[in-house]
C-alpha cells in the first residue's frame, strides 16, 4: 500500500488525510450527508436520517453488484439478498428520491436476469432507478441489451448526467473493451463529453460521479482502477465538493483527496477478498450466518446550504462474532464501524481509533468505559452476559452504536 501513499503526515506509512480507508465488510448502507462542508459516514439507521433536515434535502440510495443469476457456494440465493437490501431501504423513515445502481445488475447478461432485478427493485420506495453497466451486464453483445433497456436517455455507450435539488449527477461507463488483467477505461469520446457537460456547471455545485469500476487505483494487479480516470478527475478539480461512487470490488473502501471523496460499495450478492490478500479476486465464501453482514446498499443524503456529502454504511444483518474470536470495531471518520455487532457470551470486542482525533468508548449504562483513545490506540472489553449494550463517544456524542450479546 505504501506506493500509493500521497502524503505521509506521520512516519508510519499511513496517509490518513490522503488515503482514508475503511475495510469494514459489515456495511450495507452508506449515508452521505453534507454537513458544514465535511463528508461524514454514519451506519444505518442513524438519527439524522429521520430528522426534518433530511426532508428538506435530497436522499438517494446506491445498489451495486446484484449479480442476479449467480448461484454458486458464495451465495446460492442472490435474489433473496437483493430483496433484503430493498427491505433495508424501505425501513427508512424518509424514502429516497431515487436509486442508483452502479453495475453488475446481472451475472451473465441474460434477459431473464435483467427482468428479475427490475422486478425486485420495483419494490423499493423510490421514484426511479438510474443505472450504469458493470462488465457482467455487457457480456457477448458489447452492451446492446443493456442500452436497449436503460440507455434511452444516455449518450454513447450509456453515459449521462442530470441535476436534482442543486446536486449534479454524472453516470460514466468504464467497463467496455476491457483487456485481460487491465484497468477500466473511459475513452476519449466520453471524456470530451464530460468536459462539455461540466463546462456550464458552477464550481460551487456539489457533483456526484458514479461508475462501476473505481475511478481511483485501488489495486492495479487485479484491474481495480480506471486507466484514464486522471483526466476525468482533472475536470473536477475546480468544484468544491465531488463525491465518486463505485462498485465492482464488493467491499467498502474510502479515499479522500482534496475536494474529492471516493467510496466503493458492498455487493448485495457476495464479498470479494481485500486487495492482495488472495491469489485473485472473485466470490469469497463466508459462513452462512455471516453472509448478510458482508453485503449491502448505500444510502446518500444532501442538505441544501452545505457543500459536501456524507456516507453511511450498514449491513443487511449485524456482523456476528463467535465466542472464540475477538470482534473488531474501527473508529473511523467519526463513526463506529460496524455500528451494530452480534457476539456470543464470552466474546471480546476490540475498538481501534483510526481517526486523526481522539475518541472514547462509553457504555450508555455505565457497564464499561475506555480511556481517551488517540490515533491507533485500542480498547477491548469481554461481554459475559447476554443483552444489548449501547455505547457512544462522550467527546463526540452523536457517535453511537451497540453490541448485541446472545
Amino acid at each position: 500500500m505504501a506506493k500509493r501513499i500521497i502524503y505521509d503526515h506521520n512516519p508510519d506509512g499511513i496517509d490518513r488525510r490522503g488515503f482514508l480507508e475503511c475495510m469494514a465488510w459489515a456495511g450495507t448502507g452508506v449515508l452521505w450527508t453534507i454537513t458544514a462542508g465535511v463528508p461524514k459516514s454514519y451506519a444505518l439507521p442513524h438519527p439524522d436520517h429521520k430528522g426534518s433536515r433530511m426532508k428538506d434535502g435530497l436522499s438517494f440510495v446506491q445498489i451495486s453488484d446484484s449479480h442476479i443469476g449467480f448461484s454458486k457456494e458464495a451465495n446460492k440465493d442472490v435474489i433473496a439478498t437483493l430483496q433484503a437490501a430493498v427491505s433495508k431501504i424501505n425501513a427508512a423513515t424518509e424514502p429516497p428520491a431515487f436509486l442508483i445502481h452502479t453495475g453488475d445488475i446481472t451475472h451473465l447478461s441474460k434477459p431473464e436476469e435483467f427482468e428479475t432485478a427490475e422486478e425486485v427493485l420495483k419494490g423499493a420506495k423510490a421514484n426511479r432507478v438510474f443505472y450504469v453497466p458493470g462488465e457482467h451486464d455487457v457480456l457477448n453483445d458489447n452492451g446492446r441489451q443493456y442500452l436497449e433497456r436503460y440507455g434511452k436517455e444516455t449518450r454513447g455507450s450509456g453515459w449521462y448526467s442530470f441535476t436534482r435539488q442543486g446536486v449534479h449527477f454524472i453516470g460514466l461507463v468504464n467497463v467496455l473493451d476491457l483487456k485481460a488483467g487491465g484497468l477500466g477505461q473511459l475513452g476519449g469520446e466520453q471524456l470530451e463529453w464530460l468536459k462539455r457537460d461540466l463546462a456550464g456547471i458552477s464550481s460551487s455545485t456539489p457533483v456526484v460521479v458514479f461508475a462501476h469500476i473505481p475511478l481511483w487505483t485501488v489495486y492495479p494487479d487485479w484491474g481495480w482502477g480506471t486507466a484514464d480516470s486522471e483526466q476525468a478527475l482533472a475536470y473536477l478539480k475546480r468544484f468544491g465538493s465531488v463525491t465518486v461512487l463505485n462498485g465492482h470490488i464488493h467491499q467498502t473502501l474510502q479515499k479522500v483527496e482534496g475536494n474529492v471523496t471516493f467510496h466503493t460499495a458492498m455487493s448485495t450478492a457476495f464479498p470479494q477478498p481485500a486487495p492482495g490478500t488472495a491469489s485473485s479476486p472473485g466470490p469469497m465464501k463466508v459462513p452462512a450466518e455471516k453472509l448478510r453482514s458482508v453485503l449491502g446498499v448505500t444510502s446518500v443524503n444532501y442538505a441544501p446550504g452545505t457543500r459536501s456529502l456524507a456516507i453511511m454504511d450498514s449491513p443487511l444483518e449485524a456482523a456476528y462474532a463467535s465466542g472464540a474470536a475477538t470482534a473488531q470495531i474501527a473508529i473511523d471518520n467519526f463513526s463506529f464501524m460496524p455500528s451494530e455487532i452480534k457476539v456470543s457470551p464470552g466474546s471480546t470486542v476490540a475498538w481501534t481509533n483510526r481517526d486523526d482525533v481522539p475518541h472514547n468508548v462509553i457504555s450508555t449504562e455505565k457497564r464499561f468505559a475506555s480511556p481517551v483513545l488517540d490515533t491507533d490506540e485500542k480498547f477491548s472489553y469481554t461481554f459475559q452476559t447476554a443483552g444489548v449494550y449501547p455505547y457512544y463517544c462522550s467527546i463526540h456524542p452523536k457517535m453511537t452504536a451497540k453490541v448485541i450479546v446472545g
